[in-house]
């Protein structure tokens, strides 16, 4: 870690976050789950939420994928999603659920704010994100596709998207929504 100047998790828990939280909405794969909190480690984002269904750590089959970052990433786990997402925007987050739905902003076109936090919604691999949902959130987000399915896996979708928003959000001087 030395040679590769990555943090430690104490100083990973104190170090500023990217104001990005990531909500995973009744994820079946524990392999999944495992993924975005590596990717949630990193990226240097804020924390993961969890809900319903969705594993929460400690587990064996989280820490195949994670390889330590549950240690490093904040985390909380509710039952009720509907109770998570207005629990975030009591925080001030914009809430976007990452669907394909009419009227979704595709990802090249959405323009985060730097002075917005923001949570992102993930949903189920089969289902995808609750409908009970979509009523609280600011808006959905769309990943492009140009092949024969019409998803990709959540945990692909996860690093294309948080990526695409950090990168706007770090290297980027646009400030609009």
């Amino acid at each position: 870690m030395d040679q590769l100047n990555r943090a430690d998790v104490p100083s990973f828990k104190a170090q500023e976050k990217t104001p990005i939280v990531l909500v995973l909405d009744n994820v079946r794969s524990m392999h999944n789950v495992g993924s975005t909190f590596r990717t949630a480690d990193g990226f240097g984002l804020t924390k993961i939420i969890l809900c319903g269904i969705t594993a929460q750590p400690p587990h064996r089959e989280i820490e195949k994928t994670a390889l330590g970052a549950t240690q490093s990433v904040e985390w909380k786990h509710y039952d009720n999603n509907i109770e998570a997402i207005q629990e975030l925007k009591n925080e001030g987050y914009k809430i976007y659920a990452i669907e394909q739905v009419s009227n979704s902003i595709s990802l090249p076109d959405f323009v985060p704010s730097l002075d917005h936090k923001y949570a992102l919604i993930f949903g189920n691999e089969v289902n995808g994100v609750d409908e009970k949902l979509l009523p609280l959130v600011d808006g959905c987000i769309e990943v492009p596709q140009f092949g024969t399915k019409h998803s990709f896996n959540v945990s692909v979708t996860v690093g294309v998207v948080s990526w695409d928003l950090l990168s706007k959000m770090k290297f980027s001087n646009k400030k609009s929504d």
